[in-house]
């Protein structure tokens, strides 16, 4: 196992690394259908805390797998051998979700400990073989390990150290790559990474659309509502081609090519809010068919607020991430926020997801038109 090529051509997200995702997304699923189940019974705060926090371990667990294999994917038995162990404990995190949101992280944690050795042992054979990284390979396998420790012992402190130690954890966790690379920088792959990233993103945004999907047909199944059933599920429709539309109009390699570790951190991270709200605007969704059917418990306000929140998230995390404040396209740098702000403030409205699908639609149109090359008069 030696490191990849950064520059190297064709690189693409390999069978393995797509069963990764599938995989993983089965517990994005899993915290998606729990937040809802919270968000009905009107938990709003307890849902959404704890929604970030095992979204948390599904992420983390994802964005570190893509990183090394962007550098030192070998393909053998070994690597798919720990590879695999990796998706058992993404899967034993999705059997755990259901406790987590009501306060035992038990399962959460024997899953996401699984995932973290598994990579340990990653780290620890490139470091073998490697000698260019290493140093760099150690620190990261004595970090990971060490944290790892941490997670196990958190779940004996009382109740009331639960939330600040998952911080004091989560900033652990962060500081890892800093220390590791700070040695000798691990080489990765611009195009294989903007793949991976929005590979899992398409997963996340087709978790919505099936989760919506089966709300409305359950709710037509009475008979009743179709209506504002069907203008539901057009809006919905709009509203996710828009947030697949708008991430992919600008090429996420052009972001990070050339950067250096803060600007990578600072995307790869950040990208924890566009991944966390796309899986949350299906809830949101769903949300919504339970409020026009009459099903669930939320007020009109809140129902509303459970799409376009996420969405004016995802909005404001594509600009900051692929967009830029600074872009040269004013019309885009300056939309996106606009149209965040415009979605937020469509939760008062009688209609907010017809209205926040129009604003989705009418930012894309924009995005579309600033930056349609201009053609030469003949």
């Amino acid at each position: 196992m030696t490191s990849r090529a950064g520059d190297g051509t064709h690189r693409v997200s390999t069978p393995l690394e797509l069963l990764f995702d599938l995989c993983f997304v089965v517990a994005v699923g899993q915290a998606g259908a729990e937040l809802h189940h919270a968000l009905i019974e009107g938990h709003v705060g307890g849902g959404v805390l704890n929604f970030v926090l095992v979204f948390f371990a599904i992420w983390w667990g994802w964005l570190n797998f893509s990183w090394f294999a962007s550098a030192f994917d070998t393909d053998d038995v070994p690597y798919r051998i720990a590879t695999l162990i990796q998706i058992a404990g993404g899967l034993v995190v999705a059997a755990g979700v259901s406790q987590a949101f009501a306060g035992d992280f038990t399962v959460i944690v024997i899953g996401y400990v699984l995932m973290r050795l598994s990579m340990v042992s990653q780290w620890l054979r490139a470091a073998y073989t490697d000698r260019v990284h290493r140093q760099t390979a150690l620190r990261y396998a004595a970090g990971i390990a060490v944290v790892q420790v941490l997670w196990i012992l958190r779940l004996t402190l009382p109740h009331s150290w639960a939330l600040p130690s998952f911080f004091v954890l989560v900033l652990a966790e962060f500081a890892v790559p800093m220390f590791a690379e700070n040695a000798a920088a691990t080489p990765w792959h611009a195009h294989h990474i903007a793949e991976r990233y929005g590979l899992f993103t398409l997963i996340v945004l087709g978790e919505s659309v099936l989760g919506a999907t089966t709300a409305i047909k359950e709710g037509m199944a009475d008979g009743d509502h179709i209506g504002s059933l069907a203008t539901l599920a057009c809006s919905g429709l709009l509203i996710v081609f828009s947030m697949w539309w708008l991430y992919f109009d600008q090429p996420g390699h052009a972001r990070i090519s050339g950067g250096g570790l803060p600007a990578l951190a600072s995307w790869g991270y950040g990208h924890f809010l566009i991944f966390a709200s796309a899986a949350a605007v299906g809830t949101g969704l769903e949300v919504a068919v339970d409020h026009d059917t009459h099903v669930g418990h939320l007020a009109a306000l809140p129902s509303g607020m459970a799409t376009t929140v996420p969405v004016a998230v995802y909005l404001l995390s594509v600009w900051l991430l692929h967009i830029g404040p600074t872009n040269e396209c004013r019309p885009i740098a300056i939309g996106f926020p606009v149209a965040a702000v415009l979605v937020v403030a469509a939760s008062f409205t009688p209609a907010p997801i017809p209205v926040t699908a129009v604003l989705a639609v009418a930012l894309v149109a924009t995005t579309v038109i600033a930056t349609r090359p201009v053609q030469k008069r003949r």
